[in-house]
């Protein structure tokens, strides 16, 4: 029997344990009104202490996707009077770069920032950016797809300073690193518990109840009328249990993960911050010359093993990730591109595993390939 190894954890966590247990009750019975009531606003204080919020300003949505769309949409709509200007990252996560994209064929602008090659923001590059126009700064807190972590406490301070709202979308750091919404003077946070162990098809918004925000679903009352639609209790209980695991440290497993592939596949190259404080620490991408990640990423699922290719969150489109074209690489190098994102049940053991087969792996590829021959 194969061995089966996880390593795609920004697609989708499995279920923690006690987050499972947790939302069992709301699977086998009907719970009324007010027990509802009672689950949905410990979930809400639970997921407020994840961020340093109060659980008056959590709002549940249907997934990240949605959270990060009600934040660019209903923050720009609530300021139409006052300016029509967005600045964020040229590498921002399709749910912000498609809602910012949409905005502006009605009648919004954006300025989009470029990073360097190890995928950093310019504090000083988003300062520039604003304009007397400019309502909304949004950036990630880490990168999907490089795993670089920007300096949002620097871009939260002049943020606060322009008194322009601040949005983070934490979708990929959210339960792995710590988060302080006050500290770093944001106005909106994004959240997806699926990727920290919770369930699929539950979102969280973090809205500081001063900064302006319009609903872009109507028809009920719920979610403060910030969000219509009957909330899915289940999992909104499992964003709450997600919250309150316990925090894991993976940075030995990714360190080992890393020089084990160095001192076994060559040439490879890491995309993205060096390991250590600008990257978070479930993350590795990589490109491996002379082969095709989506090939490599195959080959290993027939052998067990789980990984990504492309763009993170978007495995079903081939094309080159933007943020790979962002910080420079060729296209050769983009398309040898592989995602291996460690969770809360990867073992030193799986690494090892793992280690075991990729260079194997790389090996019969290139093998097969005439140009690396050549």
């Amino acid at each position: 029997m194969k061995r089966r190894v996880y390593l795609d954890h920004l697609s989708g966590t499995p279920l923690a344990p006690e987050v499972r247990e947790a939302m069992r009750p709301f699977f086998l019975e009907h719970h009324h009104r007010l027990a509802a009531r009672e689950a949905i606003a410990t979930a809400r204080e639970q997921c407020a202490q994840l961020i340093g919020s109060i659980p008056e300003e959590i709002l549940f949505t249907s997934s990240g996707t949605e959270a990060n769309n009600l934040a660019i949409k209903g923050t720009a709509f609530a300021q139409r009077e006052r300016g029509n200007h967005i600045v964020l990252s040229n590498i921002e996560h399709p749910a912000i770069e498609q809602s910012v994209a949409w905005l502006e064929e009605n009648g919004f602008t954006a300025t989009h920032v470029p990073v360097d090659a190890e995928g950093f923001i310019s504090p000083n590059a988003i300062a520039e950016a604003i304009t007397d126009q400019t309502i909304l700064i949004a950036t990630h807190h880490a990168s999907h797809d490089l795993g670089t972590l920007q300096n949002i406490t620097a871009i939260g301070a002049i943020a606060a300073e322009r008194v322009i709202p601040f949005l983070v979308d934490a979708t990929a750091s959210g339960g792995w690193l710590p988060i302080n919404v006050h500290t770093a003077n944001i106005a909106l946070l994004t959240l997806a518990p699926h990727r920290f162990g919770g369930p699929q098809g539950v979102g969280v918004l973090y809205h500081n109840r001063r900064c302006p925000l319009a609903p872009i679903i109507h028809g009920g009352a719920q979610e403060d009328g910030f969000r219509a639609g009957t909330e899915n209790l289940a999992a909104i209980v499992g964003a709450g249990a997600a919250a309150a695991l316990p925090p894991i440290d993976v940075t030995a497993l990714q360190r080992q993960l890393h020089e084990g592939l160095l001192k076994t596949i060559e040439p490879v190259r890491l995309n993205g911050a060096a390991l250590g404080a600008g990257r978070l620490p479930s993350h590795l991408n990589y490109s491996i010359e002379g082969i095709e990640g989506e090939g490599l990423a195959l080959a290993l699922d027939l052998q067990g093993i789980a990984i990504a290719s492309g763009a993170a969150c978007v495995t079903k489109n081939l094309a080159v990730p933007p943020a790979l074209t962002a910080i420079g690489l060729d296209a050769a190098s983009a398309k040898g591109n592989v995602l291996l994102s460690l969770g809360r049940d990867t073992t030193a053991a799986d690494i090892d595993h793992v280690l075991e087969l990729i260079p194997k792996q790389v090996e019969k590829l290139r093998s097969l390939s005439p140009a690396w021959d050549a």
